[in-house]
């Protein structure tokens, strides 16, 4: 398919995958967690290390044209084919369980004006929602430019209503109720003190650790820019964008609620908060906004697990059916398959909803290890000197790629060590794919150092099985 997609379509999958529900449960989450004071030293820290993170892709876009597939491709040029089919793999899995979160979220707010859907997990959520993955699917099938250009509206449609929070809650903003407790020293939430200011801090980032998913959304289109410079600055344009809506969010609040007030607001709290400062059309408004946003993060991801299978696809590292494109350009195979996945765990979240739950904090950590190979490269390439025979900025781009791994290594610990152990077992059971993939292109399975690579993911499965069967680990 001819590439096409210029910088708006590019900025607008960056920000509409990066914000999905996060930023309207943001106000309680962090109330819950830390004062003022504390919150902007952990905004600081947090929108250093991804801003580090978004220079990463921003360089490689740059300095490597040639690699396309963003996570995926920097992870198997820098670490071979079995590293890039785990990185794409992992991302797979994460992007289309987060996709299910989106569908029983969305249905959920929809409970706030049709009962029926209340939860998001009752049969007529689960019928509305499985409808509407088949329409997003169809969709699809007419084109990633269609998707895109859809995209692009959706994405415009639900920053409206987090802008219109923000000039409100700007004009409603009371001075005296952010400083009250600026470093959380008298505050308690349930009974509980805050902690001192560090406590504070690394809690807050425990929050932020899911927030910024989706940073990487133009870096896997990379190979349907029609500008590659275009890739580097959508991430950019996008990770800016939403970090500044997200602090004005989180910090404007504590101008319209006393803190342990603003801790006990329910999700979304965005509109709790609003329905305080303006009344009950204030909480119905934010509600659509967040549907709307659902939508275009639904729509975002499709669009992201689709072409995270079809590149690895085209080079041998997952099956070739899934590089398949219909008369449209879209990856009908990749697609098909996804969002039958997405289906079955839909059907599975009737039973099973506390699992469901579960299940997406362990496709958060999946989707974090690309992040981690993406850095990795960086640094690789620099210590090397590869790329910049007659070029400067060698320096610099180490300390960025040693920064964001650092970054991306402390995300990692932040999502729970547990989640990494069941990953293991994923990308084991995955692996059957990459071995087919292999076996059909007549190429040899695994290198010696891809031997000791799947060896240490064999081990890491069979640990995380027997704490399972053990109930000494228990994530599901």
């Amino acid at each position: 398919m001819k590439a096409g997609l210029g910088l708006g379509a590019l900025t607008a999958i960056v920000v509409g995958s990066m914000i999905g529900s996060g930023i309207f449960a943001l106000p309680s989450q962090m109330a819950a967690s830390a004062a003022p004071g504390p919150l902007l030293i952990g905004w600081a820290i947090t929108g250093v290390g991804m801003l580090m993170l978004a220079f990463v892709f921003q360089t490689l876009a740059t300095r490597k044209p040639d690699v396309d597939g963003g996570v995926y491709g920097y992870a198997r040029a820098g670490f071979g084919n079995y590293i890039g089919f785990t990185s794409a793999f992992g991302y797979w899995v994460s992007a289309w369980v987060g996709n299910v979160a989106y569908l029983v979220l969305l249905f959920a707010t929809l409970g706030y004006f049709f009962p029926g859907f209340e939860g998001g997990a009752t049969v007529p959520a689960i019928i509305g929602a499985s409808i509407l993955l088949w329409i997003v699917h169809t969709l699809t099938l007419h084109g990633v430019k269609t998707a895109a250009f859809v995209n692009v509206v959706v994405t415009i449609a639900k920053v409206v209503p987090i802008v219109v929070f923000i000039a409100i809650a700007a004009v409603g903003f009371k001075a005296g109720l952010f400083t009250a407790d600026f470093w959380g020293k008298t505050t308690q939430i349930n009974g509980e003190p805050l902690g001192g200011t560090m406590t504070q801090v690394k809690n807050m980032m425990l929050v932020t650790v899911w927030v910024f998913i989706g940073i990487e959304g133009a870096a896997v289109y990379s190979q349907r820019a029609a500008r590659r410079k275009d890739v580097g600055r959508a991430t950019v344009l996008g990770f800016a964008g939403v970090l500044a809506l997200l602090v004005l969010v989180n910090l404007l609040s504590y101008g319209l609620m006393a803190q342990a007030e603003l801790a006990g607001v329910a999700d979304p709290s965005m509109a709790g908060v609003l329905a305080n400062e303006v009344g009950s059309w204030g909480s119905a408004f934010i509600s659509i906004g967040l549907v709307v946003s659902l939508l275009g993060a639904l729509l975002a991801w499709v669009l992201l697990s689709v072409e995270i299978l079809r590149l690895p696809a085209l080079e041998s590292v997952m099956p070739k059916a899934l590089a398949k494109e219909n008369a449209h350009g879209a990856p009908a195979t990749a697609l098909w398959l996804t969002n039958l996945c997405v289906q079955a765990l839909l059907l599975w979240t009737l039973a099973n909803e506390s699992t469901y739950t579960n299940l997406v904090y362990l496709a958060t950590s999946l989707i974090l290890l690309p992040y981690l190979w993406s850095a990795a490269y960086q640094v690789l390439l620099a210590v090397r000197g590869e790329t910049y025979e007659k070029s400067r900025g060698r320096t610099r781009d180490l300390v960025i790629g040693v920064i964001a791994l650092a970054y991306a290594v402390w995300l990692l610990y932040a999502g729970g060590w547990q989640y990494i152990l069941v990953a293991a077992v994923f990308y084991l059971l995955g692996s059957a794919l990459y071995l087919w993939a292999r076996k059909e292109s007549r190429l040899p399975a695994f290198t010696k150092g891809e031997l000791v690579v799947v060896g240490v993911v064999a081990v890491t499965a069979v640990v995380a099985i027997a704490l399972l069967a053990t109930g000494r680990l228990a994530v599901l």
